[in-house]
């Protein structure tokens, strides 16, 4: 395994002007010979990658292309987004469903699994189609609420008082517009016994435009105490905009934790972990889960088996303090937690 040095910090990036990451969202490049050709690619990389595409299509934004190095394919940013041949091997225990959500839906765009909190598919879109996604398969189209479905949905949450958390989720709940998510926010504020809004998104990451003076603000109003969890997988998806990005949040009283998956290939040796956990620090955010791979179908080409894992956190734990120690864990159908490894 080849690992490479972070990204020097760069100067701090100005503030996101109006408008500018749904530019930066339309634009992400969706043809997957346009993706090698950008990166100078070989051709032979070509019919794989259209095959993939063919499967769950390609979408990478500008300013994450352009943390990815140029001719490498190997380039541990480009193998989260590439696709791959691989990608059409059908493989025993890979499936389409592998956490069974669909069985925790009793509502439209809300899952419920665990005690205490309900997940909301805030939207249906992305703004970077990870290979490894476990809901690649997802049907969105089933659970992408309109205003008036959200009535139903929020009445779920009204009559069950025992809910103290919601999760924004998606696809990637920021790639809604800020109406929309100040408009959903303030309907789960008037629910008494919601104490906690927590956000899971990746694009403060891909496009940290997205967080401008109009997400802040409906954000920084909000009573609800408030929780980002990026997805962050390798410290080179981490240049000084994303940094910046990070303290305009923690400026807005936002509470930072990051969940990694642990790749073949991306980040399966302790140099690049450590580093990770390190770079993390500098932005604000803390180390919270690193996930073994969910056996979405598709994916397998990631996996790291279960004994690789554990050694590779027992040695990181000897180069890192405890609070920069993500928790090993799997995401297990049926039950009441995640279950640490």
């Amino acid at each position: 395994m080849i690992t490479r040095s972070p990204i020097p910090l760069q100067r701090q990036a100005p503030t996101p002007s109006p408008g500018a990451w749904q530019a930066q969202l339309s634009g992400a490049i969706r043809d997957p010979r346009e993706l090698c050709r950008r990166l100078g690619l070989d051709k032979r990389w070509w019919p794989g990658a259209e095959t993939g595409h063919a499967l769950f299509e390609v979408r990478v934004p500008e300013a994450y292309l352009a943390r990815i190095r140029p001719g490498d394919p190997h380039d541990p940013l480009l193998r989260q987004v590439l696709p791959l041949d691989e990608e059409s091997r059908s493989i025993p225990g890979f499936v389409t469903d592998p956490l069974e959500e669909r069985e925790h839906t009793p509502k439209r765009g809300l899952i419920h699994k665990y005690a205490g909190r309900v997940l909301l598919i805030a939207s249906p879109a992305c703004a970077i189609n990870c290979r490894y996604c476990f809901r690649r398969h997802f049907p969105y189209d089933e659970n992408a609420p309109s205003r008036a479905q959200w009535a139903n949905t929020l009445d779920y949450l009204h009559a069950d008082d025992s809910i103290r958390e919601a999760i924004l989720s998606g696809g990637d709940p920021l790639a809604a517009s800020d109406r929309q998510l100040g408009w959903l926010v303030e309907q789960l504020e008037a629910i008494p016994h919601l104490k906690r809004l927590r956000i899971h998104t990746r694009l403060p990451v891909v496009i940290p435009d997205r967080i401008d003076e109009a997400l802040l603000d409906w954000l920084g109003r909000t009573r609800l105490q408030k929780v980002v969890v990026l997805h962050i997988n390798h410290p080179n998806e981490i240049d000084e905009a994303v940094i910046d990005a990070c303290r305009r949040l923690r400026g807005a009283g936002v509470t930072l934790l990051n969940q990694s998956v642990l790749l073949a290939g991306v980040n399966d040796d302790v140099p690049t972990l450590a580093a990770l956990s390190e770079r993390l620090f500098e932005a604000d955010v803390l180390p919270y889960y690193l996930h073994v791979l969910d056996p979405v179908e598709g994916a397998a080409h990631f996996e790291i088996d279960d004994a690789a894992a554990r050694m590779l956190v027992d040695t990181l734990r000897r180069e890192l303090p405890g609070f920069l120690m993500p928790t090993l864990v799997r995401e297990i159908p049926g039950e009441a937690s995640k279950t640490p490894l």
